[in-house]
């Protein structure tokens, strides 16, 4: 499996980031989610997951920052387009990303359970994109946990991949 994520040079276009433009931001978050294209899915693969979490924060908040979950991606999609978080037109199940943290305190459901992209405050960091080809689609309801996502995977991964890419400071 492959996929690709638009960049320069591996770095996020700012639209999807804390550079992005207002139409793409929400109280301050930004929420357009990239494309991803989808290559070589392995036969049998019956849904698509992702897990977008940066590792760089763990100096800057004490732990890895999840930005993106998504479950249940049909396995004839061959790019989940622009904006699915918000739209999502492919019907798709949103967890809960890091803003639901305690120590964030958020609770609206438009940010807490959807894209939320790059904010890094101190320098530039490498945010790791891994797509899982699954064998079955996922018994999971908006806002569920990474630590749900992990263990409903189990004895069910095809095949995973994982890209980094750069969110500016």
């Amino acid at each position: 499996m492959n996929i690709i994520v638009p960049n320069k040079n591996g770095v996020l276009e700012d639209k999807y980031s804390k550079h992005a433009a207002a139409e793409y931001m929400y109280n301050g978050n930004p929420i357009c989610s990239f494309p991803v294209s989808f290559e070589d899915i392995p036969n049998g693969t019956e849904s698509i997951a992702l897990v977008l979490v940066v590792f760089d924060s763990i100096p800057v908040c004490g732990f890895a920052w999840i930005h993106w979950l998504v479950a249940n991606i049909p396995a004839d999609t061959a790019v989940l387009p622009e904006n699915a978080s918000v739209e999502n037109a492919l019907n798709i199940v949103q967890g809960a990303n890091s803003c639901i943290s305690q120590f964030v305190g958020e609770t609206d459901k438009k940010i807490i359970y959807r894209y939320t992209g790059p904010t890094p405050p101190d320098k530039n960091h490498k945010y790791t994109l891994t797509a899982y080809a699954l064998d079955c689609t996922l018994d999971l309801n908006e806002g569920y946990y990474l630590n749900e996502f992990l263990e409903k995977i189990d004895g069910h991964v095809l095949d995973k991949v994982s890209v980094k890419l750069i969110g500016r400071k």
